[in-house]
This record gives C-alpha cells, structure tokens and sequence, in this order.
C-alpha cells in the first residue's frame, strides 16, 4: 500500500479490498464527498459487519476502545483502509517513512479534513481470509506500541508502587526485629536488603522506561507539524 501511495498520480486515489467487502459501487460516493465538501480524506466506516463471528466483532469493537483511550490520536472505530486520499494528504502521509506501519494510525495523524462515509460491509465474495486471530493480535499490539507510551508508563507506575510497597515492608521488618527480635538471625538484615535494592531496580527500569519511549518517538521521525493553510496579504 505505501509502495501505491509514493508512486501514484492523480489528484486522488481510492483504496479498497480486492475481496469485494469494499463496494466499488460506492466509489462514485467517495468522489462526491470529496469535491462537494472539500474533503482531504473520505473513509469508509461499518456500519455492520456481516459474515463476521461475534467474537471477530467483540475484538475488534475493544481494540478500538482501548486505542482512543490510550492514544492522542482519534482512530475511528469500525474503518479499514477504504478510503478516498486527495494529494495533499498523500504528500502528508509521504513524510511518515516508520517501518512499522499501522495505517489505520497514519491516517488518523495526519489529520486535516475527514469525512466518514457509512456503508454495510458485505461477505467476502470468494476466498478465505488470512487474517487469523494470531495476525488480528499482533496488529493490534503495533498500534498500540506506535501511537502510546502508556504501556510504557504503565511499566513506570507499577515499578513506583512496588519499590513504595518495599520500602514499606523493609521499615516494618526493621521495626518488628527491634521490638520483637528475630527467630532466624540475619533474616530481618537480609530482607531489608533484598527489598530496597528490588524497589531501587524496578524504579530505575521505570526511569528507562520513559527514556526509552522518547528515543522511541524521536527514531520514526514524524514531522512536527502538517500545514493545512496558508494565508497571505
């Protein structure tokens, strides 16, 4: 798909399944949109998902809920890659050169205008799909990992609260011995030890967590910002 999108012409392109689950008759749509209302994208959005399991439907409705959650990037639920992309969005779209690509997420970020266009997804029309529950999860792990550091933080948070909880358990074990002595002598020493240098070790990771998911955004490279207008005197 990038490949298409670097080496096309035209003033738009349309991207759609070969599986026929993306009408070709709406195309006609897709142009009207574009030039009535000025859009930069026009995307294809579910409205229902015939010939899906339920659970194919339930995975895909929570990946979407947790993505928005997590990201700064609004992803709109129930959308493929059908969609109508004018030139300009294109050239946008060309400045994101990250290998790991979840273009659901590219092109959201992009931003400018976008406009849905609902539509009943049909059965596919021959062939199986390949897209097995294994793939599905692996696809939804690169959007999550190339649009949040909150897994990242997560990671930081819990190393705070554990290395806390240590310090805490160590003080207690200090207190108990001082006051109540210690059945196994050294044990109440070698617990304090164990304990605060595992809370120091998991607030570190923390620290290169957030180091980590910096270098992590500044490697793919995006540009700071997209212009969508200029005005001049």
């Amino acid at each position: 798909m990038t490949a298409g999108l670097d080496y096309v012409g035209g003033d738009a392109v349309i991207i759609l399944d070969a599986d026929l689950q993306d009408p070709p008759e709406l195309i006609p749509d897709l142009i009207k949109i574009w030039v009535e209302q000025n859009a930069d994208v026009v995307y294809g959005q579910r409205t229902s998902r015939l010939g899906e399991t339920w659970l194919k439907k339930f995975s895909a409705a929570s990946f979407y809920r947790v993505i928005n959650r997590i990201s700064r990037v609004d992803i709109p639920v129930n959308t493929g890659d059908f969609r109508l992309i004018n030139r300009r969005a294109m050239d946008a779209l060309k400045e994101l050169r990250e290998k790991h690509r979840f273009m659901k997420g590219l092109f959201a970020w992009i931003g400018y205008k976008q406009i849905a266009l609902q539509y009943q997804r049909q059965p596919r029309a021959a062939g199986r799909t390949h897209w097995d529950y294994l793939k599905l999860w692996n696809l939804s792990l690169e959007g999550i990992t190339g649009f949040s550091m909150v897994p990242l933080r997560i990671a930081t948070l819990f190393g705070i609260f554990i290395s806390l909880g240590a310090f805490i358990y160590g003080l207690w074990i200090l207190f108990t011995t001082l006051f109540g002595g210690s059945d196994v002598p050294g044990y109440p020493s070698l617990m304090v030890m164990i304990t605060f240098l595992s809370g120091i070790q998991l607030m570190t990771i923390g620290i290169l967590g957030e180091y980590i998911g910096r270098i992590f955004n500044e490697t793919k490279k995006r540009p700071l910002y997209l212009i969508e207008k200029i005005y001049k005197e």
